[in-house]
């Protein structure tokens, strides 16, 4: 068989590949389909429904359906004959030494999870936790004293209330259903973490967008957003995800001046994501409007998801009502986790870990910024556990590292509104600290987005 040959096979089967296409535009067919062929699950050889048909299916155009082949076709997935019709193509070789390397498909490069050996060992804060004294209440949401006293010393601001949540997802999205209903508006900075921007469709929640550059949330943008009298402003005051910054005390000011001056100023929701892990200070808005604040700090990515640990406080209202929320589901901290995870806070030898693993999370952000730099591609590296990548094209970009086993973030999803900048996220936290790899990956980038690969010297 000559190379590049394939065998033809049995059509993929209209229903079924119908219901593995999640998002019905271009790209999403486009990403769900190089997603099957990346998994193994659609093999080379194998014919693909028709245009017109797939396109009745699914209910879109058939104009969607082309422009989804077009993008498969040309990062080389799929290839279109007279006779066999529309077949799925041996995926393109990568650089060699990376297809020497199988590890890629089993790191996560898209979500921002920490490194598992970079997390401190739990087996002395569960003890710990064990051997403190508590009540037997059966109250669902309690913060235990050790806890807040854990956590009051590196808080940005007097709280006037404290509650917990089982992770930053889950107080932030307690706290946006505590102040708008569906049907509300709620003024988001952009871009943003794609998580919250699905959670506020699913709760019918409208989002306005206020625009962000290298210092945070922009104070005329928010002036804007204002005029939509939204519920609540959610920003993330340090390692912000994509963009990576911490917002500075000037930017918080001219902020703050913002709210001061508007006619009816919003609950903010400060969405510290990151933690005690974070490089960046711990300002918060909490300084000048205590009591329209509300900070989030979740310590999952510090500590590991296990403890699934989230601390609320600030304005006491806000407070209450996600603590009324919370009461009325099945999810519960327990008080044994809550003190495991102030004997952490507390612990010295925990610190030096967390040191160590900001440090090491610091220096994986510099090596792969520094390799795709060699292509020409400027990534920012300020903070956090992914690096926000330019592209000339996102979904070209994604569909060609798909096929060659990598999958990075689309960068679309972290925009309320569609935008002309071409990003992709790729996550650091896992990382190989082999210098080689970390090379070949920049290599892969660059070749996926259109540029030359680079030759040695």
């Amino acid at each position: 068989m000559a190379t590049g040959e394939i065998t033809a096979m049995a059509p993929v089967g209209l229903g079924w590949l119908t219901a593995r296409i999640g998002e019905r535009t271009g790209r999403g067919i486009a990403g769900a389909v190089s997603g099957l062929i990346r998994d193994g699950e659609v093999l080379p050889g194998a014919r693909l429904p028709t245009v017109r048909a797939l396109a009745a299916e699914l209910s879109v155009s058939p104009t969607t359906i082309a422009e989804a082949w077009a993008q498969l076709r040309a990062a080389g997935l799929i290839g279109t004959g007279r006779r066999r019709g529309t077949t799925v193509l041996a995926p393109p070789p990568g650089p060699a030494a990376a297809r020497s390397f199988e590890g890629w498909r089993t790191i996560d490069l898209e979500h921002g999870r920490p490194d598992p050996a970079l997390l401190p060992p739990l087996e002395e804060a569960v003890a710990a936790g064990v051997r403190m004294e508590r009540s037997n209440s059966s109250a669902k949401d309690f913060i235990t004293p050790r806890l807040r006293a854990a956590v009051d010393p590196a808080w940005p601001f007097p709280a006037e209330d404290w509650t917990v949540a089982a992770g930053g997802h889950e107080g932030v999205t307690l706290a946006c259903q505590a102040l708008a209903r569906p049907g509300d508006v709620i003024a988001v900075e952009e871009p943003t973490a794609p998580w919250l921007l699905e959670v506020l469709r699913r709760s019918r929640i409208h989002v306005v967008p206020v625009r962000c550059d290298e210092h945070g949330p922009q104070p005329e943008s928010l002036t804007d957003a204002l005029t939509h009298r939204p519920a609540a402003f959610v920003y993330q005051p340090r390692a912000h995800v994509p963009l990576g910054h911490s917002v500075p005390a000037e930017r918080i000011a001219a902020l703050a001046a913002v709210l001061d001056s508007a006619r009816s100023a919003p609950v903010v929701i400060e969405h510290d994501d990151l933690g005690p892990l974070a490089s960046g200070p711990a300002l918060s808005l909490g300084t000048h409007r205590p009591d329209r604040v509300l900070l989030v700090r979740s310590y999952c990515t510090a500590f590991g998801p296990e403890l699934r640990s989230c601390v609320l406080a600030g304005a006491a209202p806000v407070v209450a009502r996600v603590r009324e929320l919370r009461a009325s589901g099945p999810i519960w901290s327990s008080r044994i986790l809550q003190d495991a995870q102030a004997f952490l806070l507390t612990d010295a030898a925990t610190g030096v870990l967390l040191r160590r693993a900001r440090g090491r999370y610091a220096e994986r952000r510099a090596a792969l910024a520094d390799a795709l730099a060699g292509h020409g591609i400027r990534a920012r590296t300020d903070d956090g556990l992914a690096l926000w990548v330019p592209v000339p094209d996102e979904t070209r970009t994604l569909v060609t590292l798909a096929a060659n086993g990598v999958s990075a973030g689309p960068g679309r999803r972290c925009h309320a509104r569609p935008t002309s900048a071409s990003h992709i996220r790729v996550a650091i936290g896992q990382l190989p600290d082999d210098p080689g790899l970390v090379t070949d990956l920049a290599t892969m980038i660059a070749t996926a987005a259109g540029r030359r690969p680079q030759r040695s010297a």
